[in-house]
């Protein structure tokens, strides 16, 4: 049995039967909202990303919900500047990744024939330093040269959140060898 808006606004509204309100709000919404963010991201795995941020942030503000529109509306809103933040992020990201990239190839080499093996333990020692899953797709994407999906799929993450993680990896060998390699 599906609920009205205004039932779903009162049990969202109290701490006890808020989970039941996010439900029900999932369950009428969900699709619609996903379709809307799908058309915006296009990727199947992101927009799905989106849409459980949507209704996190819906869960975690819905204090801020002034019921001065429909309860849609104010989801869609949610939803357009969420996918709008990914959409900023994952351009940021892309730009960031083949500058990073650029510069770790630039970095390599130009000292090729002066301390390429110097280079080289860098590297694995900046490796060293990261985060496990940053570790795990940087490795895979760096030295195997897999696509996002596929690395999506070896390590059961989103392609997302594995763009992500490459993207920070690399900030931080790029880093670790900035700080560590004498000119």
């Amino acid at each position: 049995m599906k609920l009205t808006d205004n039932e779903i606004i009162v049990l969202m509204s109290q701490s006890q039967t808020s989970e039941k309100g996010l439900r029900a709000m999932m369950d009428i919404y969900q699709s619609r909202l996903y379709w809307h963010i799908r058309r915006l991201i296009v990727q199947h795995d992101v927009a799905q990303d989106v849409l459980q941020d949507t209704f996190i942030k819906a869960y975690q503000n819905f204090a801020q919900f002034k019921n001065d529109s429909k309860l849609y509306t104010w989801l869609y809103r949610i939803a357009t500047n969420e996918a709008l933040q990914q959409l900023a992020k994952m351009k940021k990201m892309q730009k960031a990744d083949e500058d990073a990239e650029q510069q770790l190839q630039k970095l390599v080499a130009d000292n090729v024939e002066h301390d390429a093996e110097e280079i080289q333990i860098l590297l694995q020692k900046a490796i060293q330093t990261l985060p496990e899953k940053q570790k795990l797709v940087f490795n895979i994407r760096y030295y195997d040269e897999l696509p996002f999906e596929e690395i999506s799929k070896i390590l059961d993450m989103s392609v997302s959140t594995c763009k992500t993680n490459y993207h920070y990896a690399k900030e931080k060998i790029e880093n670790y060898i900035k700080e560590n390699h004498e000119l």
